[in-house]
C-alpha cells in the first residue's frame, strides 16, 4: 500500500493518485513516461503539467474529470472559457437539465422579442442576460452528462463499443 501524505493542501493529481492507492513509483509505472520525480513536482505545483501528461493521468487513473480540471484551472485559454464541472449523479444532472430547459422554454418568446431586430436594447439587457445564464446552465448540464458518460466508460460501467455503435448509428440517421 502506498504511503499517504499528511499534507493538507494536496493537489487534485495527488489526491486522485492516493485514492487509487498508488505510490508515485507505482503511478509512474502506470503512467509509463512520467517519472516519479516529475510526478512529485506536478503534484506539488512546482512544474506545470503538460496537456498530454494530464490526458495520460486521466486515462490511466480512469478519471476523465482531470482533463476538465486542468482546462478550467490551469490552461491559460481554458481558464477563460471552460467551466469546471463537478461530478454528479445522473439523476441530479437530468433534473438540473430539465429545470433549465423548462425555464428557457418559458423565456423563449421573450428571447425572440429581444433578438428579432438584431439588436439588444438597454431595456432588454437584464432579460437577455437572464436568458443567457439559463442557456449556460443547459450547456453546463450537457457537459456534466458527457463527463459522467466518459467516467462510466473509463470505469467499465458503460460498454464503449456499444456506446460508440449507438453514436455512429445516430450519425448515420442524421445524414439520411
Amino acid at each position: 500500500m502506498a504511503r499517504v501524505s499528511t499534507k493538507e493542501n494536496k493537489s487534485i493529481y495527488q489526491r486522485v493518485r492516493e485514492e487509487k492507492g498508488l505510490s508515485r513509483e507505482k503511478a509512474s509505472e502506470l503512467l509509463e513516461y512520467i517519472t516519479p520525480e516529475r510526478l512529485e513536482r506536478i503534484e506539488n505545483s512546482k512544474f506545470d503539467a503538460k496537456p498530454d501528461e494530464i490526458m495520460t493521468m486521466a486515462e490511466k487513473y480512469q478519471m476523465p474529470q482531470l482533463c476538465n480540471y486542468y482546462c478550467a484551472n490551469e490552461c491559460a485559454i481554458g481558464k477563460h472559457y471552460v467551466p469546471e464541472i463537478q461530478m454528479k449523479d445522473l439523476s441530479q444532472i437530468v433534473l438540473e437539465m430539465l429545470a433549465s430547459l423548462h425555464s428557457i422554454q418559458k423565456s423563449q418568446d421573450r428571447l425572440i422579442e429581444i433578438t428579432a431586430d438584431g439588436n439588444i436594447e438597454n431595456e432588454e439587457m437584464d432579460d437577455f442576460v437572464n436568458i443567457q445564464e439559463e442557456l449556460e446552465k443547459i450547456s453546463l448540464s450537457v457537459e456534466t452528462m458527457q463527463l459522467w458518460v466518459e467516467k462510466k466508460i473509463a470505469s467499465g460501467n458503460i460498454d464503449f463499443a456499444m456506446y460508440q455503435e449507438a453514436v455512429e448509428k445516430r450519425k448515420s440517421i442524421k445524414k439520411s
